[in-house]
């Protein structure tokens, strides 16, 4: 394989935080060191674990009854995302000492570029990315997994090759000796349904993808794909994002109904609800999600729900509900009486940064974009679900049997609620 003779033509380092939310919390208080930490109690599903907490059989997704039930002696706390987002800047800011390079690609995650920086380090490429591991859990209080190499994909598949703690420095004469050990499900960027797809041409490992010749790869691959193989291959292709990131939390959304209802399509549409107002925020950030968790909660306030994951990153809540739809029997029960419904959207991503899938799917995906672009404006002008999904329409024609404030109740004749809520109070009228 043509990889460059240099150990490292590009030096770029992936900073990965170990199970990041709960080794804040331990980070904060040292007594819950080695114990299963679970964060995620306020929304009563399980957003982070610590690793102890995933050697007893816990999961992230799962409902934390079942957790509880799974791991009886887990230390179950709410999330902080305040407090989380304080550590993250202090990573980054940790990581910029060395270079000024750094994309913060998601609250525990980023990548530097130390290209060129031997000498004002006065340390050759390992010695600074080991030197900025030990300053990041010495001063954090936690343990992060490194990966040094000459692009995105090859530092990314190092911090992955060893976790939690590991530090993994490959050069570019070195890249194919780990290429033939990792999976290709496993290479950053390449989901379920593309690994299915190269699986049909005896790829399984990201080694047999860096073979392909280019014609094979131009003729089949779209162009994201084109870029992970030849970085498997050694080039940079994949330059750093230097924004600053301010907004990192999972957004959720859910809803009580009285009385509790059977109504299967009732509840659906509930569901559906969540799904539009936790996209309409989203949307309002920037973000697009990449995983979902909806659940159901009974008369008897038990949570039932399933995470699923999505081929590829949307802000859209048609592609939310149609999948929600495939597995509902799953969670619902006939005859079971169910008060409220919620979904919870996960790993977050700025929307620009959503990429065009291997079979041209996120093209239908833009034009939804551009339709609910409209729809934000027009419920901006005219107050929330001036225009929604039918699938949401049972929802709102009964409602949720809650008694509306008076003033959404007592409206002037041609005003509407949004409306009616802005009203300014005294002092504020110009």
């Amino acid at each position: 394989m043509p990889f460059s003779i240099q150990s490292f033509p590009r030096a770029i380092l992936h900073v990965d935080g170990d199970a990041f939310f709960s080794s804040c919390e331990t980070a904060m208080n040292p007594s819950l060191r080695g114990k299963p930490v679970i964060t995620g109690k306020e929304r009563g599903i399980v957003a982070s674990l610590s690793y102890e907490a995933k050697a007893r059989g816990v999961k992230r997704g799962m409902i934390i009854s079942e957790a509880r039930r799974v791991c009886p002696e887990a230390v179950i706390l709410s999330s902080d995302y305040e407090t989380y987002s304080l550590f993250s800047k202090r990573m980054f800011s940790i990581v910029r000492r060395y270079t000024p390079d750094v994309e913060e690609y998601s609250i525990d995650e980023c990548f530097a570029d130390l290209t060129g920086l031997r000498r004002s380090l006065n340390m050759p490429y390992e010695r600074a990315a080991s030197k900025i591991k030990q300053d990041l859990e010495g001063e954090l209080g936690m343990t992060f997994s490194v990966g040094l190499g000459p692009n995105k994909s090859i530092a990314k598949l190092g911090s992955k090759w060893k976790k939690p703690s590991g530090l993994t420095i490959i050069p570019a004469y070195a890249v194919h000796h780990y290429l033939k050990e990792f999976r290709i499900d496993r290479v950053w960027g390449i989901g379920r349904q593309t690994s299915a797809f190269l699986a049909k041409y005896g790829i399984r490992t990201a080694y047999d993808l860096a073979l392909k010749p280019e014609r094979w790869v131009e003729d089949r691959l779209s162009k994201p794909y084109r870029e992970i193989w030849q970085e498997l291959r050694g080039k940079f292709v994949m330059p750093l994002s230097l924004e600053e990131k301010h907004d990192y939390q999972s957004i959720s959304k859910t809803k009580t109904f009285t009385p509790p209802s059977t109504d299967k399509n009732f509840i659906f549409s509930q569901l559906c609800k969540n799904a539009e107002n936790a996209c309409t925020k989203m949307r309002r950030h920037g973000l697009a999600t990449k995983k979902i968790f909806f659940y159901l909660k009974t008369q008897e306030f038990r949570h039932h729900g399933l995470e699923i994951t999505l081929a590829h990153e949307t802000a859209v809540p048609n592609e939310l509900i149609r999948l929600i739809g495939n597995v509902f029997d799953e969670v619902y029960k006939e005859g079971r009486k169910y008060r409220a419904t919620g979904i919870v959207l996960m790993d977050l991503f700025p929307e620009g940064r959503v990429q065009q899938d291997l079979f041209g799917a996120t093209a239908g995906l833009e034009k939804w974009r551009r339709v609910y672009a409209t729809v934000d404006m027009l419920d901006g002008k005219y107050g929330k679900h001036t225009v929604f999904l039918a699938s949401t329409f049972t929802a709102l024609k009964k409602g949720t049997g809650k008694s509306r404030p008076s003033a959404v109740r007592d409206l002037f004749n041609g005003e509407n609620a949004r409306q009616r809520v802005h009203i300014p109070m005294l002092g504020q009228v110009g």
